[in-house]
């Protein structure tokens, strides 16, 4: 089971969820982390630096702390932040070192490797919807053809029958409904 999916009592406390945790994390360091708009690239060893600011912490867990992290440094909002040159931030928003060339291309690379998985399983989606929605209109075409193919294969009554039957409604209906009758 994933941390997301885990949300069970320990006495009083509650795992929280990962992206509970880096809300969590955007409200107690706001020049460090965010939510929402343009992230900043972290310092490197951030995560000993938040282990020892929330040891005393009872809502966070060292587990789930790396777990909220490694998410958080994989999005694809962290990737995109992270180019050559440009500033590293720590907890409470002061510098603390640059990106080098190397760690923008390898943030470049994870980034773009991301993208192209998503876009071959959005590919793959469609062409699996594709292919439910063709398969479901040759049921549909084959429901049809079958209903036509019943009606023309009905059981057909020889003419003799038909005539005689015909012959005999006629004397029927002639009995019946005739003039001398009334």
């Amino acid at each position: 089971m994933s941390e997301q999916q885990v949300k069970i009592q320990n006495g009083n406390k509650t795992n929280p969820s990962v992206k509970e945790v880096i809300t969590y994390l955007a409200e107690k360091f706001p020049l460090c982390f965010s939510v929402e708009g343009e992230a900043k690239p972290l310092k490197v060893g951030v995560f000993q630096d938040l282990a020892e600011a929330l040891a005393n912490d009872e809502k966070v867990s060292k587990t789930l702390l790396r777990q909220a992290l490694r998410t958080y440094t994989m999005s694809w909002r962290y990737l995109a932040c992270c180019k050559a040159n440009i500033q590293r931030v720590g907890l409470q928003g002061e510098e603390a070192g640059i990106v080098d060339e190397a760690q923008a291309e390898h943030a470049a690379q994870t980034l773009a490797v991301a993208k192209e998985a998503y876009a071959a399983r959005k590919a793959e989606q469609r062409k699996e919807q594709r292919k439910e929605f063709f398969k479901k209109k040759a049921r549909e075409e084959n429901t049809k053809k079958n209903a036509v193919n019943h009606v023309k294969k009905a059981p057909r009554v020889s003419k003799e029958a038909s005539v005689k039957a015909t012959a005999e409604s006629l004397a029927a209906l002639t009995s019946k409904f005739g003039k001398g009758n009334k």
